[in-house]
């Protein structure tokens, strides 16, 4: 039964994952079993905000104390620790500064506890990538892609910084706060605050859910502008071609009116939201500095106190000014993760079965027994495919576009299971080995071979990394490639471009069938291989790939039936089943199929010609 995948064009319409889903997923990284450094910079950080948050509230008291001193209205104010105005005024500001001192070192503290949490997601989110399906790679639009992988990462280290050190920490502060008032002076300043901090809270989360909605539709336009300009310079050669550059620049402008829509609607909301914050704190605050002047004015207080309670207060929009912003932050975090969580949710479609072995590959006979596949269940590719190729034979599959030549080679890969029958490689089935030691013996020449935006030498050194230097210009030298390359002025050095566009396309085959030859597999994978090429080209290269598969087995995947007339065995394919097979004399000498296909294709180049 094949499993439904959530593909990139339809990542938007998923369910997204809830707010406390991320959450739980992000908050083992503050707690990782057996990393105990981690553990110790979190309690660390935790005794630091502590100790900053104390600082904090009995900081106001000296303030007070100074006050009272200055203006004689009370003994106790001089008195405190023995200090006078000028003493306490400095052990103000040295409180102020610890404040600051404490948090800080927090900060520095719990630094590499959030680095290392960006760094672990970002790496398992790209991993993760790579075990997505090839039929998720063919679907996905690279630049939303990048930006919602971008995002997503971005937010794990403020999400992990702002849920230990704001949310906690506020409450602290408030009920700290709360209990001097309550002390202090009396029950209706408490009220007063109370009120104050209630409606606050509920004022800001209500706007912020309001304004995550539409921070999501200037997202959803900032990946679609995004997507769209990387699309249009990936086809950079389509473009110019015919004479696109105006549509594109116009549908690219587009998407950036839609986002601009959007931005405009997120900085008038944002307005909104500070302005309705400012007007309730201000009303609390003046709420209180009401009652201590009427408490002043009765003698039931002094000046300090009145200064006290415009501190506390001033002290408590800070953090609640903060909470604001980091509500919404976190509020977005959680949107921007979500859809990054969601991404790596998505299960591989093609995995190893539990206690799957390495394949051992002892002669190199790969057998197709029964195979049936397609891509969607109502549209069936392959009908029943058996076909055995052995070991050091060379195998030619052709037949009409559509017919599933290029399917067989994706499933020998095991870029997708096949949905009847089997694969087998020396009787082991493909889908019992494991997928690393499948890929590690098979070498794929592909129609278009793409390449690294990096150096010649590392694009062939990509089949066998470890390989020397030596082992690499031999392969070069066997794809007959390295006197090209020595004659470049910084011959293995020299830089490819971006899909190795510097590079024509034979030079790009014979680079491919290096790294091949470098990778040394016992099988062989030649996906029309020189299809793309011009006529000489093609014969300059099929020496080498003749050359290739000499000791190995060998799939051939023809579009240019000339290029495998020496096969040991041709097998056309049409319609998803086996039409015809023998080798090249036999199958003309048969008048059928094939030897239809070989009179068109030399009626074509003779016209050509």
């Amino acid at each position: 039964m094949r499993r439904s995948v959530v593909t990139d064009a339809r990542l938007s319409g998923a369910a997204r994952g809830t707010g406390w889903r991320t959450i739980r997923r992000v908050a083992p990284y503050l707690w990782p079993e057996g990393m105990g450094w981690v553990k110790r910079r979190v309690v660390l950080a935790m005794v630091a905000l502590f100790l900053a948050k104390l600082v904090a509230v009995g900081t106001p008291f000296f303030y007070k104390a100074a006050v009272d001193a200055l203006s004689g209205d009370g003994a106790s104010g001089a008195g405190m620790l023995g200090l006078g105005a000028v003493g306490l005024t400095i052990a103000y500001g040295m409180a102020r500064l610890m404040n600051v001192g404490f948090q800080q070192l927090r900060d520095v503290i719990f630094a590499r506890v959030g680095q290392r949490a960006l760094r672990q997601l970002a790496l398992e989110t790209f991993q993760h990538i790579h075990r997505l399906s090839l039929r998720y790679h063919i679907t996905r639009k690279t630049g939303g892609l990048s930006r919602i992988i971008e995002r997503g990462v971005k937010g794990v280290e403020f999400l992990l910084r702002f849920l230990l050190f704001s949310i906690g920490p506020l409450v602290l502060e408030l009920a700290m706060i709360s209990v001097v008032l309550f002390v202090v002076f009396d029950v209706w300043y408490l009220a007063v605050v109370a009120v104050t901090i209630a409606a606050y809270v509920w004022f800001t989360f209500t706007v912020t859910e309001w304004r995550v909605r539409i921070r999501k539709e200037m997202n959803d336009q900032d990946t679609d502008a995004n997507q769209k300009a990387i699309d249009s310079l990936l086809n950079f050669e389509t473009v110019k071609y015919f004479g696109a550059e105006r549509r594109e620049a116009a549908r690219y402008d587009g998407a950036m009116e839609r986002y601009v829509a959007a931005a405009l609607k997120t900085s008038y909301s944002l307005a909104f939201l500070n302005f309705g914050q400012s007007l309730l704190i201000t009303a609390g605050l003046v709420a209180l500095m009401v009652m201590a002047a009427l408490g002043v004015e009765r003698g039931d207080l002094t000046v300090g106190d009145f200064v006290m309670v415009n501190a506390y207060m001033i002290q408590i929009t800070q953090p609640l000014n903060f909470l604001g912003t980091v509500y919404r932050e976190i509020r977005q975090s959680l949107v921007d993760m979500a859809e990054m969580f969601d991404l790596l949710e998505q299960p591989p479609e093609v995995s190893d079965r539990p206690g799957a072995k390495a394949l051992q590959v002892r002669e190199g006979r790969v057998e197709f027994d029964d195979v049936h596949f397609g891509y969607e269940p109502e549209r069936p590719i392959l009908k029943g495919v058996s076909l055995v190729v052995n070991p050091g034979e060379t195998v030619a599959i052709v037949g009409p576009s559509g017919s599933g030549k290029s399917t067989i080679g994706r499933l020998l890969f095991r870029f997708y299971d096949v949905t009847g029958g089997a694969i087998r490689i020396d009787g082991q089935d493909i889908r019992d080995v494991t997928q690393d030691s499948l890929h590690a013996a098979i070498g794929v020449v592909p129609q278009d071979t793409v390449l690294f935006n990096d150096t010649i030498y590392y694009n062939i050194a990509y089949g066998r990394p470890e390989a020397s230097r030596e082992e690499v210009i031999a392969a070069a030298k066997a794809a007959k490639i390295h006197d090209f390359i020595a004659s470049l002025p910084q011959g293995y050095d020299t830089t490819v471009g971006e899909r190795g566009l510097k590079l024509s396309g034979g030079e790009k085959q014979r680079v491919g069938i290096a790294r091949t030859l470098l990778k040394n597999p016992p099988i062989l994978l030649l996906d029309e291989a020189t299809s793309a090429l011009d006529t000489q080209t093609e014969r300059d290269i099929q020496d080498s790939l003749r050359e290739m598969g000499q000791g190995r087995t060998v799939i051939t995947i023809a579009h240019r039936l000339s290029t495998i007339a020496d096969a040991d065995e041709i097998v056309v394919l049409e319609d998803g089943v086996i039409v015809e097979r023998g080798r090249h004399e036999e199958l003309l000498a048969r008048g059928g199929r094939y030897a239809a296909m070989w009179q068109r294709q030399a009626a074509e180049e003779e016209k050509a010609a």
